[in-house]
């Protein structure tokens, strides 16, 4: 059995990793190299509960103790290292407006600004963890080539069909035929070109920025902040302290067209700067720290808000797993185990894959693609 994936980013490698434990042929076809796009440059956080009261609770807690179980086994066996640990998550209020010295609930990180207070604890060592995305992807894309995947660079240009339309047979690579069993379509936002071969519904790019600083907090924990500027303007920056003497900082987001290459995304102009004056205003110890990288990425997202994982109704052998939104870090190892389950023995007795039905919505119109 010979399975295509089309993506490299942490979806897809989930999937090929648990396919190829399962000896599965498993080919991995990347445009722009492995963990390229949103799987590169997101903030690696975790969590196990915050999806509660959502279809998405299930399958959160499940892939939470498979990123445990993932760094306690590939970690010790294949010398593979990501920065997984758990690590508390704080709320903090940033604001010149307003008086905080009310908000003194929890101890107060030394690093952070005197207009910066602690409101609340919103996550444990029990229920938040991170990692280092790039290279807990990278990590997963050599634990299934370990087990007999093979990666190749290339775009997918379409989907094979059989005769009467019902079947996949292959896809499309830089003109050349690759035949297989099932393909999976795992590109991400750009799992929208895909509705121009297979009835899928839309998937759309939402833009988000980021900074990577040279930084190491003396206390770690996960920040989520309310900054609230002098002009009276709300922002909501995400900062994770990593394992590795960085800390990465990301908020701003735009509806920014989607580029047709992975490779040409850029930063919408002065998004850097307005994120580096928010990181000024909560940590001036942060925002002096040497920048390593200033990024941006499209996350994938549904009009449902729900990814898509599951088979593509009325063609068989056609997968799809894409529109994670943010958390899709977090969810790539259940997703991938459910795909793997799916895909070779019919069922997924991890997770129930109904809320993510890809035939829950309508087919995407392929005439109105906007990409740049």
């Amino acid at each position: 059995m010979k399975i295509l994936i089309c993506g490299g980013g942490v979806i897809g490698a989930c999937t090929a990793y648990y396919l190829a434990r399962k000896g599965v042929d498993v080919v991995v076809v990347e445009r722009s190299g492995v963990a390229n796009a949103a799987s590169g440059k997101s903030g690696g956080f975790l969590a196990l509960d915050w999806c509660r009261e959502s279809p998405l609770d299930a399958l959160a807690r499940h892939s939470f103790g498979l990123h445990e179980q993932l760094a306690t086994d590939l970690g010790r066996d294949l010398n593979l290292d990501w920065g997984y640990r758990r690590l508390e998550t704080l709320s903090v209020v940033s604001s010149k407006r307003r008086d905080l010295t009310s908000l003194a609930g929890e101890a107060r990180p030394d690093w952070l600004g005197a207009d910066a207070r602690v409101h609340a604890r919103i996550g444990t060592t029990q229920t938040t963890a991170q990692l280092d995305p790039e290279r807990f992807t990278k990590a997963m894309i050599a634990a299934a080539i370990d087990s007999g995947a093979e990666v190749r660079l290339g775009t997918v240009e379409g989907i094979e069909l059989a005769d009467d339309g019902t079947r996949a047979t292959g896809a499309i690579v830089d003109g050349v035929s690759m035949p297989a069993d099932a393909v999976v379509i795992a590109m991400g936002p750009w799992s929208i070109l895909a509705c121009r071969w297979l009835p899928l519904p839309g998937v759309f790019g939402i833009k988000g920025h980021s900074i990577v600083y040279r930084f190491e907090p003396d206390s770690a924990a996960a920040l989520f902040v309310e900054v609230e500027t002098e002009e009276g303007e709300v922002e909501n920056p995400e900062v994770v302290p990593r394992m590795d003497g960085t800390t990465y900082v990301c908020g701003l987001s735009s509806q920014a067209l989607l580029p047709v290459d992975p490779a040409t995304v850029s930063s919408d102009a002065g998004a850097i700067e307005q994120l580096k004056e928010l990181t000024a205003s909560f940590s001036p110890a942060l925002a002096q720290a040497p920048v390593l990288a200033s990024q941006a990425c499209h996350r994938p997202v549904t009009e449902d808000d729900l990814p898509l994982i599951g088979a593509v109704a009325a063609v068989g052998g056609a997968y799809v797993a894409t529109g994670h939104g943010v958390w899709g870090m977090l969810n790539g190892p259940a997703t991938g185990q459910a795909m793997a389950n799916l895909i070779v023995d019919g069922s997924t007795p991890h997770v129930d894959l109904t809320p993510f039905d890809p035939g829950r919505m309508p087919r995407f119109d392929p005439d109105r693609l906007n990409l740049r």
